[in-house]
């Protein structure tokens, strides 16, 4: 049974958890990390391998940068986590913030999972080239062939990785417990 509801737990939750991965992402470590990791999937591409590694090296500190201005109350409120939302009961044990952060990955593994969505972020990203006034087909044509990719990429990293531990919702007893629940929600969606 879903309810209609002004959830502030789930908007404060949003801020902290949004707080945590930007704090995660603005260490120099991280941005390495992901810098080389980058760098690495450019390599599976041989016939595009320069012109990739020049655009993660050109784009990646520009996101980083663009991230470092964001604020989490603004981003929780943007997306409408602020505000009046749409409430599913949440069975959640003693460490509610450690199931809801899992219950929010699941909610965006369905999202990933969801074609309307990949195609909504198509279109983002089609917008944000007409931006490269210069290089407007070119950017539209990497959209088309790596967004999808970057898509099912990133749908295998929240399948594989307790993003929650990662960012601390999580001790990892209740990191695994939470999962097998959240894992058992996903099966039963299906």
């Amino acid at each position: 049974m879903e309810e209609v509801m002004k959830n502030e737990t789930l908007c404060s939750l949003c801020e902290e958890f949004s707080a945590d991965a930007l704090n995660y992402l603005s260490e120099n470590k991280t941005q390495t990390e992901i810098t080389e990791i980058l760098h690495k999937t450019c390599g599976r591409i041989p016939t595009f391998n320069k012109q990739c590694i020049a655009l993660v090296d050109y784009y990646a500190p520009l996101f980083f940068t663009e991230v470092s201005s964001i604020e989490p109350d603004g981003f929780c409120q943007k997306f409408g986590l602020c505000e009046e939302v749409i409430s599913f009961p949440l069975h959640l044990s003693k460490n509610n913030t450690c199931d809801a952060c899992h219950n929010v990955v699941a909610e965006a593994l369905l999202k990933l999972k969801d074609p309307d969505t990949e195609l909504e972020v198509v279109e983002l990203l089609l917008k944000a080239c007409n931006s490269l006034k210069n290089n407007v087909k070119k950017c539209k044509r990497l959209v088309f062939e790596y967004a999808p990719i970057i898509l099912v990429n990133a749908e295998k990293f929240l399948e594989t990785n307790d993003v929650c531990t990662i960012l601390h919702a999580c001790n990892e007893d209740a990191a695994e417990q939470a999962l097998i629940r959240t894992d058992s929600t996903l099966h039963s969606a299906s």
